[in-house]
């Protein structure tokens, strides 16, 4: 007697339910489990929640730009935070990523400015310091408006080499260069760590040697 074949399962969902999942699987600390979730969630509330969630991605989407000034990501240029008058634009503070700016930012101890370097020097991937906003670094520092940088690299081995790079080149002008004191665990990057962490090695800086 032959078997009749098993008969093909309908998906769970749409093919454009499905794509959503997908997008937003591919989200950082998002696997497909969790997208689910969250795409399950937006149904079940799309009448206040979706409506809400598509007017801001399509104005972020719009309007993102990045500063010209310190390299961060907003919907302004320059940014909101070299826009703040009450900034200390004589204390900068110099990060791999943007992602570092807003880590940082979070703890709200830092009051001065920020300069995103976009990168880490490594040798193993190519990336060389005119592959990073080095020069413009630079330029902000040689007109004698900053009197200290701090240098907010992550503790990896590519992050100090890159510190040990920008404090050599800084030499040359008259600031003060710091850097974040090493409470910070070797192999962690700043967008990771607690805010606590992230306070003591800032109130914890001190001169390169």
């Amino acid at each position: 007697m032959i078997e009749a074949p098993a008969p093909i399962c309908a998906p769970m969902a749409s093919q454009e339910i499905e794509q959503l999942s997908s997008a937003l699987a591919r989200l950082p600390g998002l696997g497909p489990r969790s997208a689910r979730r969250a795409v399950l969630w937006l149904v079940k509330n799309r009448e206040n929640a979706l409506p809400a969630l598509l007017e801001a991605l399509d104005a972020v989407s719009q309007q993102l730009v990045e500063c010209a000034t310190c390299g961060n990501v907003d919907t302004r240029d320059p940014c909101g935070i070299c826009a703040d008058p009450k900034r200390d634009a004589r204390s900068l503070c110099v990060v791999e990523d943007v992602a570092d700016v807003w880590a940082l930012d979070r703890a709200r101890l830092f009051q001065g400015r920020y300069h995103v370097l976009g990168g880490r020097l490594s040798a193993l991937d190519g990336i060389g310091p005119e592959d990073l906003n080095v020069a413009d670094l630079m330029a902000r520092v040689s007109d004698g408006a900053v009197d200290e940088v701090v240098l907010a690299m992550n503790a990896t081995l590519e992050g100090q080499t890159t510190a040990h790079y920008l404090a050599e080149r800084l030499e040359e002008h008259k600031v003060r260069i710091t850097q974040l004191a090493h409470g910070l665990p070797v192999g962690g990057e700043l967008d990771y760590l607690d805010e606590g962490t992230l306070a003591q090695a800032l109130r914890a800086r001190r001169p390169v040697e």
